[in-house]
């Protein structure tokens, strides 16, 4: 696949869903890179990286969401014809949900299923005060109280120095994100969340209902803000239960 939106990903001919995954922030296309191997035969796992990291660490990351949502739509756009379904964790979650409404403005094909982990619903207040044009060291305060980060990256000042844009960049489209009132998703939908999440508690989650006109559920699993890493395994079982082998659907858009 020729697209700078998309990571490294080993094409899988017999796949009937195509499974597109979004980054949390600070995150890339690595974050999926043993989902190939987890995921069953007819799924195809295509993580989407975005602008300032992995294969595009050189390019500008984008610090708003809107633009940041445009450029995703356009990517996945030209594969849409095959039966897909959308994955993000925490940032990604939101780029997820907003990918989603933005292909149903533009009357494309919808996902078979919205899958949304470690985000709070859209309509709730932000988890944290906003960190534009705070110093460096409240940026990994932020890292330290998320514990995604491992402790010798937090104390290498070269390496903070490569992350930190990035960061600051994604948190920048969180704190300057508004929700607008659309009607529900004609998408099923399932999130998960983390028991020992301190982030997003699972208070914040149940609110996610009212954004599927086609039904969710709620999974927990057992971690903290990063159970993605920990239970990876949980999580595809449960993506492959609800993306069956058989694939039969209608690719207009509600």
């Amino acid at each position: 696949m020729n697209n700078p939106w998309f990571g490294r990903w080993a094409p899988r001919e017999q796949a009937s869903f195509q499974l597109f995954c979004l980054p949390y922030a600070g995150g890339g296309a690595a974050a999926y890179r043993e989902w190939h191997a987890l995921a069953p035969p007819h799924i195809q796992v295509c993580p989407l990286e975005l602008p300032g990291r992995g294969s595009r660490f050189s390019e500008p990351p984008v610090s708003r969401l809107r633009p940041l949502v445009d450029g995703l739509a356009g990517a996945v756009e030209p594969y849409l014809e095959r039966p897909y379904a959308i994955f993000g964790h925490s940032m990604g979650g939101l780029l997820a949900f907003e990918l989603t409404r933005t292909l149903r403005r533009r009357g494309r094909p919808l996902p078979a299923h919205l899958f949304v982990s470690g985000r709070s619903a859209p309509d709730t207040p932000h988890e944290f005060p906003p960190l534009e044009g705070a110093p460096d060291e409240r940026v990994r305060q932020r890292l330290r109280e998320l514990g995604g980060t491992p402790q010798e990256v937090l104390d290498d000042p070269e390496l903070m120095d490569l992350v930190l844009p990035v960061l600051r960049a994604d948190f920048s489209v969180l704190e300057s994100y508004e929700y607008q009132e659309e009607p529900p998703l004609p998408v099923p939908l399932t999130v998960f969340g983390g028991t020992a999440d301190t982030l997003v508690t699972p208070a914040r989650l149940p609110g996610w209902r009212r954004q599927s006109s086609a039904g969710s559920r709620l999974r927990m699993l057992t971690g903290g803000h990063f159970f993605l890493h920990t239970t990876a395994p949980a999580i595809m079982s449960e993506i492959s239960a609800a993306l069956p082998r058989a694939v039969a659907r209608d690719t207009a858009a509600s």
